[in-house]
């Protein structure tokens, strides 16, 4: 803040030119429109309870506070001063301080600016010497008090002030009086209408010609909207941290239950075989073993993992399960889901329930959960000394089988998804393999693009890589051939992909 006595007023100290005046004004209003511009774009109400959309909208209303306040101010500078002010008295309105006094003589009133409203600053000064106090009509207005019942002095101005913030005045004016401390602070106002206003005070002594403080001048500016608004643009990003802490530990949390659940086996796997694990090297040759890879495909879109699982098994009569399937949400409630629900398929099918009746049964399962949800599956028992392919489905894309470089999509038995109709009944089919098949199970979030509202895309896409797939050595090298297909894509939501391999 300018002090008051500063008497010498060169060039640079001259009230701005109108034309500049009007220049910032219309660029205070052009960039005004442009924040209400934001603020639109942010009244997403699909969006309303999102807490980065209400830190934004929060930051929008800021800014937008604080350019209604620049304008109001840049109104009052281009008003200037009224008509009958002197033209050596004081040049930039209320908002500045009083001109130098001498001892004895009373302050120059100040000028009231137009059109008081929120945020307006008005002007106080009060004569130690004579016991004169002058407020602006902005400051009555700010305190909705009537100029014809005065303005209070220093001795009466705190008890229009909350009693907690009474103390922090007084030890504001002390150290203006008394140690020519210049004001800066802010406490809440009583209105007279019982309303409480937030105002920001700055001030400093006026001496007289011997030093001595003669009276103390202040600028006081509701500040209520614009702290306000300060509180909740703290409070939403607040709020963001909170839900972006509790989104990592969420991820974190599923992407360890996920890896808890999921087959613990990495690149190809030997079913059936003697050992926990077998080399894939020469699986190929083993007539009706299947030489198996899988791979999780994480979503793009999403921060949270999704339910969607694959699994490989081998079953105590030899033979071998194979599943694929996912649940809808994401999260740690998605991924708690799915390890139910794949829990309860392994432990059905060692116990040697058939693909059809087990699907059955994770439809009750899932019915009956204390977290409804939806779930689409499917699910394979091979018999390696047949060859022969026993499996049902659940709402979800049938397993493609490759034959001679060419490719085909399972012709899908009977069933709806699991959790939609208690009751539902699912069939099952057969399948006979041949050595040299390819066999691959996918969930449905593999592509993003959909041509038809009936038609897996990531199916279609699949099947035209049928050359690829006959020249693929090992179910890995099948895993290669995906990824290359899909692995750079942004999915909407994540995928698995299992390629099993019959041996020769």
């Amino acid at each position: 803040m300018p002090s008051p006595l500063s008497a010498d007023r060169s060039a640079a100290d001259r009230p701005p030119q109108r034309g500049t005046v009007e220049a910032l004004i219309s660029q205070t209003r052009r960039l005004r429109g442009d924040i209400d511009a934001v603020r639109r774009e942010t009244a997403d109400e699909e969006r309303a309870g999102d807490p980065e959309l209400r830190w934004q909208r929060a930051l929008c209303d800021l800014a937008a506070h604080h350019l209604d306040g620049l304008g109001e101010h840049l109104d009052q500078l281009r008003a200037g001063l009224p008509a009958d002010v002197p033209a050596d008295g004081p040049a930039d309105g209320p908002a500045d301080g009083p001109a130098e006094l001498s001892a004895g003589a009373p302050a120059p009133a100040r000028p009231a600016a137009p059109d008081p409203g929120p945020g307006r600053a008005g002007s106080a000064e009060w004569n130690l010497l004579n016991d004169e106090v002058t407020w602006s009509d902005e400051l009555f207005e700010l305190f909705g008090r009537r100029p014809e019942d005065g303005a209070p002095t220093l001795d009466e101005l705190p008890s229009w002030l909350l009693e907690e913030d009474r103390g922090l005045l007084s030890a504001m004016v002390t150290d203006c009086l008394v140690d020519g401390k210049a004001i800066d602070g802010e406490f809440r106002v009583v209105r007279a209408d019982g309303a409480v206003r937030t105002v920001h005070m700055m001030g400093e002594p006026v001496l007289d010609a011997d030093g001595a403080t003669a009276s103390m001048w202040a600028v006081l500016r509701d500040v209520s909207e614009l702290r306000r608004s300060q509180r909740e643009v703290h409070e939403t990003r607040d709020s963001l941290r909170r839900e972006r802490h509790i989104a990592q530990a969420e991820r974190r949390l599923a992407v360890e239950l996920q890896e808890a659940v999921l087959p613990p086996w990495r690149g190809s796997l030997r079913l059936p075989h003697d050992g926990p694990t077998a080399p894939a090297v020469g699986l190929a040759e083993a007539p009706g073993v299947l030489d198996l890879a899988a791979h999780y495909l994480p979503s793009a879109s999403s921060a949270l993992i999704g339910g969607d699982w694959y699994d490989a098994m081998q079953l105590p009569d030899g033979r071998t399960l194979l599943s694929v399937g996912g649940l809808t949400g994401h999260g740690v409630t998605a991924t708690s889901g799915m390890a139910m629900l794949l829990g309860a398929l392994r432990g059905m099918a060692v116990a040697g329930t058939e693909p059809g009746p087990l699907m059955g049964l994770l439809n009750r399962l899932l019915d009956a959960s204390a977290q409804p949800a939806l779930g689409s599956a499917v699910c394979c028992r091979y018999d390696p000394r047949e060859r022969t392919l026993l499996w049902s489905q659940a709402g979800h894309p049938a397993p493609l089988l490759f034959r001679n470089g060419r490719g085909r999509a399972l012709q899908p038995p009977e069933g709806v998804l699991l959790g939609a109709v208690a009751d539902a009944a699912y069939t099952q089919a057969e399948e006979r393999l041949e050595p040299g098949d390819v066999l691959v199970l996918h969930t449905e979030g593999l592509s993003p693009r959909r041509t038809t509202p009936d038609t897996d895309p990531g199916t279609e896409r699949l099947l035209e890589l049928a050359p690829r797939f006959a020249m693929a050595r090992s179910a890995q090298d099948g895993v290669r051939v995906v990824l290359e297909e899909f692995g750079g894509e942004a999915r909407e939501d994540d995928a698995c992909v299992l390629v099993a391999r019959v041996g020769c």
